[in-house]
């Protein structure tokens, strides 16, 4: 049966009349910073829910109240699912309806409740995803680099030794890599991406994605590693590195080689003419060409690596 709330006003008309069933697991996205982002659909299942599991019960209570809910609030975190998840199974097989979220953004996604989802789906439950925010695919959206296969890695070990170790067996990679780092650790695990995956590998460092500082900052990781060490303000907050893929060595080393041949020519020649005398130079194609002028011109602007 669902539950007539009193959201606040400033979602009040957001809610559309969603029948909440009994007896299902809804996996709800929260906004990872700007609240616009929660979607009227998560709004009215956060109103009708019998109980929310939350990853911080402090952190989500201000949120349950902007949507008007009055559901039992309860904590599921890394050091109590094992133990919570059977009885909110039972609670769903006996009819109530449960949303589990996370502190911010989509829930499972380096956050618990795998433990949950896993044990309901087991159970015969039906698990119902109520999609929206995630920084993964907010910072794939933006870096520019290729999203076509991408895999992602995670938070980096904390310990130096591990970390480039975790980081050795990845340098193959030709996928996208999307990493979360923590502010503290980031200058450390940037240096070391450098050092591992090579100082000329093309990286993006997305920080507090949707938030009044956001920054997206595009550039090789020499550059973003000497950068971040550079301005503290660049260790704060929540943070996204996108690392591109390896590359064929010879296909790298031509990249490498373009970019240098432009970059002298672009002191000397408009973009069109220093792209046609690269294309003679080097033997690439011009289009590629045109596309490293451009980054060039662009990060020359903002007086260095965007």
């Amino acid at each position: 049966m669902r539950r007539e709330t009193a959201p606040d006003r400033a979602v009040s008309g957001l809610i559309k009349r969603v029948s909440i069933q009994t007896g299902i697991l809804y996996i709800v996205a929260t906004p990872i910073g700007n609240l616009s982002d929660l979607s009227e659909r998560a709004v009215s299942v956060l109103a009708g829910v019998d109980i929310v599991a939350a990853e911080d019960t402090r952190h989500s209570r201000p949120l349950l109240a902007r949507c008007g809910s009055r559901a039992r609030l309860v904590s599921l975190h890394d050091h109590n699912e094992r133990d919570r998840a059977p009885g909110l199974v039972g609670h769903l097989l006996g009819g109530a309806s449960i949303a589990l979220i996370s502190d911010a953004g989509t829930p499972l996604v380096s956050d618990p409740g795998y433990r949950l989802v896993a044990a309901a789906a087991q159970a015969g439950v039906r698990v119902s995803p109520v999609p929206g925010p995630s920084a993964l695919v907010a910072a794939l959206s933006v870096a520019g680099l290729p999203t076509d296969r991408f895999t992602f890695e995670g938070f980096p070990p904390s310990r130096a030794a591990a970390r480039r170790m975790w980081f050795d067996r990845l340098v193959s990679e030709e996928r996208t890599m999307v990493f979360y780092e923590s502010p503290r650790r980031l200058r450390e695990s940037m240096d070391d991406m450098s050092d591992v995956f090579g100082e000329a590998r093309r990286a993006v460092v997305a920080r507090e994605l949707t938030k009044a500082f956001e920054t997206v900052r595009r550039g090789t990781l020499a550059d973003l590693s000497e950068w971040v060490g550079g301005d503290a303000n660049q260790q704060r907050g929540e943070i996204v590195v996108v690392v591109e893929g390896a590359q064929d060595p010879g296909v790298a080393s031509a990249e490498l080689e373009s970019r240098k041949v432009i970059g002298v020519l672009l002191r000397y020649l408009p973009v069109k003419s220093a792209v046609k005398a690269a294309a003679e130079l080097t033997g690439l194609p011009r289009n590629a060409l045109y596309d490293i002028a451009v980054r060039l011109k662009e990060e020359d602007a903002m007086g260095g690596p965007s």
